[in-house]
């Protein structure tokens, strides 16, 4: 694939970069996220992977990347979970040469002016989280309780896998192309929102560098969220399991 370039021949300054946004029932949010992201990172490739969502939101992607390059679309058969969606997504992105990988929600809860930071501390990391829970970093929108679950859920992920980063349940990161690509994903548990903590125990327990550069997290602004009881106690049981395997020298490995 042909970088995309200014007049005068020069490289975009992250034609490097892609990122990938799975989507289900974001009809209300993705013609303007997906502006604002091309906007943010110029010369990058946003990657659209979406779940056959009924509302639409398959046929608004094509549209998008049916005007401009810089938009690809992944279509999958149906609802199969974040983590399978983001690893298809990732696949993809690694298989046309992505250097660099950036993962995002399409809500506007991860605001896209925050892309460059994320992806200019690649320079010095092998993976960067976009976090919460780090001076400078917070949440907007939310009640008390699920300010105490999303923040207890990352104190009980860190002290149980023993992660030096405070932020574990959010979603908002960028990737090296060698940190990525030898996550083991035949082997992963969690198809769910767990599926970030997973990733970033890996990552640490394989070596990568980790840093954390603050953002404000700021709730949905359409549609509803996909928060359940069922995603909080999967990740639960895969962050215990996740350490009994530890223990038991049973880590997954690429390959």
């Amino acid at each position: 694939m042909t970088a995309p370039a200014h007049g005068d021949g020069t490289p975009e300054p992250f034609a490097d970069t892609w990122v990938v946004m799975p989507t289900y029932d974001e009809a209300e949010n993705l013609e303007a996220i997906a502006g604002a992201v091309l906007e943010n990172l110029p010369g990058c490739t946003l990657l659209v992977v979406d779940d056959n969502s009924p509302d639409g939101t398959g046929q608004i992607a094509d549209r998008l990347a049916a005007g401009t390059g810089r938009v690809r679309v992944l279509h999958r058969a149906g609802k199969q979970g974040l983590g399978k969606a983001y690893i298809a997504g990732f696949r993809c992105a690694l298989g046309e040469g992505a250097r660099r990988v950036v993962q995002m929600d399409a809500d506007w809860s991860h605001d896209p002016k925050y892309l460059p930071a994320l992806v200019d501390a690649l320079a010095q990391n092998d993976l960067v989280i976009g976090s919460r829970y780090v001076a400078g970093g917070g949440v907007r929108n939310w009640g008390t309780t699920r300010r105490v679950v999303s923040l207890g859920g990352s104190l009980f992920a860190r002290t149980v896998l023993r992660l030096s980063p405070h932020d574990l349940t959010g979603g908002f990161k960028a990737w090296r192309r060698a940190t990525l690509s030898a996550l083991p994903w035949q082997h992963l548990h969690s198809g769910g929102y767990v599926f970030q903590i997973e990733t970033t125990f890996l990552a640490s327990r394989a070596g990568a560098t980790i840093a954390e550069v603050p953002i404000v997290f700021v709730d949905r602004r359409l549609g509803a969220s996909k928060m359940s009881r069922r995603i909080i106690f999967e990740a639960l049981a895969v962050v215990l399991r996740l350490r009994w395997d530890e223990l038991r020298g049973r880590l997954p490995r690429n390959g």
